[in-house]
């Protein structure tokens, strides 16, 4: 595909940090070239009754999970927490071959789009078959999952997954086996391969993520992010999900997991820590002093009984946010965004706590912090430029529809925190990545896979995985 320079003209606009009205946002090559008169010479593109957007970025997320979706709202007895989740999605992964995890992806990014994410990050750990062995081509699977999200038309960072063990003195259970990697060292040069095979498509990035300190040894870590920072790719780990990932690094290390990676030299601010959940008030620090990005992902934490992020404290401290559908329970970073105030309030019982300091009460404060999170906090958790259609950032962009009966009615004045707080999915239209359409009125754009075949290939894999 190939799009002429156009002048997108919407209703209303947001960009380069504030909401616009009559502007137009001229792309060329991909990128944004001028907010405000239409640049001379572009295609004029009216979208009368639309609002225009940076695109969502989902900056964490595990897209074969979209497998499991239904199968795990059953309480066991004894224990139903994460723990008794995670067996349910071992025994999911356990049984998908490279054309299901095709499918699989391929439904979860197609959703994605249709909720207006524009850019994944994509935690990828389901690496060998089924019995631990390697593929001829060793990085066939996440060969599929980029395949996926780009015939969709998403950008996508495919984050290598390093998994060592079970736990500390623990080997690798059965379950696990398609995860486990030999050495840190066989993780970078998968990564190495992969970035090479991906050079000629600038849509598609790589990175290292070090699963945790409960599946990686601290020398594991250590070497990661020192190839991390090398190479210039961002690094990820699942930081402090739970409560007994941080007993176990005491156990082990005689420190909590924040601590761990401060002293191996992990933190910093191309890392990204997920979840960041059971922290000391020292851990917060540490994320804050080192502005390192913290990824929340709050409807999946609240399906898992997690907890919640103190994002109020760690912004305090100098961190970053970004948002991520992790396990696919729901494809919406809107309401990730609004989540992440939302269980703060809850638990402190106060209103309005991510907004900035010294806002003095602006309406479109707080919503524009929030959307921060969810579009420019995801592409830096992600080293990736843009998420603010500021002139010389990726043209990745969302369109609403204004006549939407959740966001019906928003003004230039209100529209901010009228999205951020009310908008359903059902009000997004048009996707567009790099230039390039995703979804046009609503629908993928001729060239794409339809929905019906993306929705036919789907329900065909959960029939071979689930039966009826």
């Amino acid at each position: 595909m190939s799009t002429p320079p156009r002048a997108y003209l919407p209703d209303l606009l947001v960009a380069g940090g504030g909401v616009h009205e009559g502007a137009a946002l001229s792309i060329a090559g991909g990128v944004v070239v001028a907010v405000g008169e239409p640049a001379p010479g572009f295609e004029r593109v009216r979208m009368a009754g639309k609002a225009l957007l940076p695109g969502l970025v989902s900056a964490h997320g595990h897209s074969f999970q979209r497998a499991i979706r239904g199968r795990t709202q059953v309480r066991h007895p004894g224990r139903s927490d994460f723990w008794s989740w995670r067996e349910a999605m071992y025994g999911a992964a356990a049984r998908l071959d490279p054309e299901d995890v095709h499918a699989v992806a391929r439904m979860a990014f197609h959703e994605a789009a249709c909720a207006g994410i524009t850019a994944v990050g994509e935690f990828h750990y389901l690496s060998r078959d089924p019995v631990g062995r390697p593929y001829d081509d060793p990085e066939l699977l996440a060969r599929e999952v980029i395949r996926a999200a780009r015939e969709v038309g998403l950008r996508i960072a495919l984050l290598r997954v390093a998994y060592a063990r079970g736990g500390a003195g623990i080997a690798a259970g059965p379950e696990q086996r398609r995860f486990v990697d030999g050495s840190a060292e066989e993780v970078v040069e998968s990564a190495i391969r992969l970035e090479r095979a991906v050079k000629g498509d600038p849509a598609v990035s790589v990175g290292l993520a070090p699963h945790s300190v409960r599946a990686c040894p601290a020398e594991w870590i250590g070497l990661l992010a020192a190839e991390a920072r090398r190479h210039g790719w961002p690094l990820h780990v699942h930081v402090s999900e739970q409560p007994a990932e941080v007993e176990q690094s005491r156990a082990e290390h005689g420190l909590t997991p924040v601590e761990l990676l401060e002293r191996l030299g992990a933190l910093g601010p191309s890392t990204t820590a997920v979840h960041a959940i059971h922290l000391t008030p020292s851990d917060v620090e540490a994320l804050g002093r080192s502005g390192t990005t913290v990824c929340a992902c709050p409807t999946t934490e609240r399906d898992l009984g997690d907890g919640v992020v103190p994002a109020d404290g760690l912004l305090r401290a100098g961190a970053g946010i970004a948002l991520g559908v992790d396990s696919h329970v729901q494809a919406d970073l809107l309401e990730e965004a609004r989540a992440l105030e939302g269980n703060l309030r809850l638990v402190r019982r106060e209103r309005g706590l991510l907004s900035p300091e010294g806002a003095g009460g602006r309406l479109d404060a707080l919503a524009a912090r929030l959307l921060g999170f969810a579009t420019a906090g995801g592409m830096r958790s992600l080293s990736l430029p843009g998420g603010t259609l500021a002139p010389g950032e990726p043209a990745d962009l969302v369109s609403l529809d204004l006549a939407d009966p959740s966001i019906a009615g928003a003004s230039a004045d209100d529209l901010l925190p009228t999205v951020l707080f009310s908008a359903a999915r059902t009000a997004v239209r048009d996707v567009v990545v790099g230039g390039e359409p995703a979804l046009l009125d609503g629908a993928p754009p001729p060239g794409r896979p339809t929905a019906a075949e993306v929705v036919a290939d789907f329900r065909r894999t959960m029939k071979k995985l689930w039966g009826g």
